[in-house]
């Protein structure tokens, strides 16, 4: 434990993608194991903003959106000057990037903690080394919440979303949605090979029993939202839309989340619903949430050379790792998730 007393600011830059900067959580937990009285805040864009209502420990989101694809000196000079304001001790750089850490270092965040990444001397003074011999992504994030040259704990913190009842239960009245038990869907994913493409059966065959059906995601997966829809004759409910607190609630009202390996995945487990994830090109050890999953869905009826491939778009065996999950087995298995669920 470090000094008690030492009350400075804290700021973490996360990574940005949705089932990343949930999985950053952890590091929030690390930080407030350490030093429980140094308030924490993070960086986050307008599309993850949302989520920080719900993390226990993080005192503000700075929302702030820096282009992806291009230096953008002017907004870095800009959040830098907001950054200097809040007078943070501390800065944790979880990307590798250079451009992650011009901003703190603006600052004069006295403290910049990060990997060596892209040859970062100068923005980064208290540097890191040996990213690349830690085995998971969280690995490499949370061990820069701990001392330097410290081992790695059996188990981490895993992230943490509360969602109060009483807005879920708001929400589902706002939305017509009633109370009886529903599945939710996550159909999308970054990379076409990470997407099970059997979800319009699965609604039919769920809704079919008696369960309501929703669809989570954003634009992207509007098409997908209405084929399922279809499916259903009509039954199965499109949420899809761009506002991820939306996501978020309907996570939280669900009674079991069916989900690829996606961001919508990580929100529902740190949540506490009882989550499926279903993996085909990627590995749930290095991927799957660390809440840990109601139900992991592999393809099991043969090892594929292949696989794990990390790819995402698939090269090889025309995606079987994908196409031999049936719909009627992940089905099945949601209704099993769903009774023990509710005998707990």
């Amino acid at each position: 434990m470090e000094d008690s007393a030492d009350t400075r600011p804290i700021l973490i830059i996360p990574y940005m993608w949705i089932g990343d900067f949930v999985r950053g959580h952890t590091v929030v937990r690390v930080l407030k194991q350490r030093w429980p009285n140094r308030p924490v805040d993070l960086l986050v864009t307008p599309l993850c903003a949302p989520l920080v209502d719900y993390m226990p420990g993080v005192r503000a989101g700075i929302v702030w959106n820096l282009p992806r694809s291009r230096l953008a000196l002017a907004k870095q000079r800009g959040l830098a000057t907001e950054l200097r304001a809040r007078g943070y001790g501390t800065a944790l750089v979880l990307p590798r990037t250079w451009k992650a850490a011009i901003a703190p270092a603006l600052a004069g965040i006295p403290e910049r903690v990060g990997f060596f990444g892209e040859a970062r001397f100068g923005l980064i003074n208290r540097m890191r080394w040996g990213e690349k011999a830690l085995p998971r992504f969280i690995d490499k994030n949370a061990a820069l919440a701990l001392p330097d040259s410290t081992p790695l704990p059996p188990e981490w913190p895993v992230p943490q979303l509360v969602v109060p009842p009483e807005e879920t239960a708001r929400w589902r009245q706002a939305s017509g949605l009633g109370t009886g038990p529903a599945v939710a869907f996550g159909p999308g994913s970054v990379g076409a090979s990470k997407r099970w493409t059997y979800y319009p059966e699965a609604a039919r065959l769920l809704v079919e029993r008696g369960l309501d059906v929703w669809v989570v995601g954003g634009p992207g997966e509007k098409t997908l939202a209405q084929e399922i829809v279809s499916a259903t004759g009509g039954k199965a409910r499109d949420l899809t839309g761009t506002d991820l607190r939306n996501g978020i609630l309907a996570m939280a009202a669900a009674s079991v989340a069916i989900s690829n390996d996606s961001g919508l995945m990580h929100i529902a487990a740190a949540i506490g619903t009882p989550t499926m994830g279903i993996f085909g090109p990627t590995s749930p050890y290095l991927w799957a949430p660390l809440n840990g999953l109601a139900a992991t869905v592999l393809q099991t009826k043969s090892k594929l050379s292949c696989q794990p491939c990390q790819r995402t778009v698939c090269t090889m065996n025309d995606h079987r790792c994908m196409r031999d999950i049936a719909a009627a087995e992940v089905a099945d298995i949601a209704q099993r998730v769903m009774a023990q669920s509710s005998v707990r």
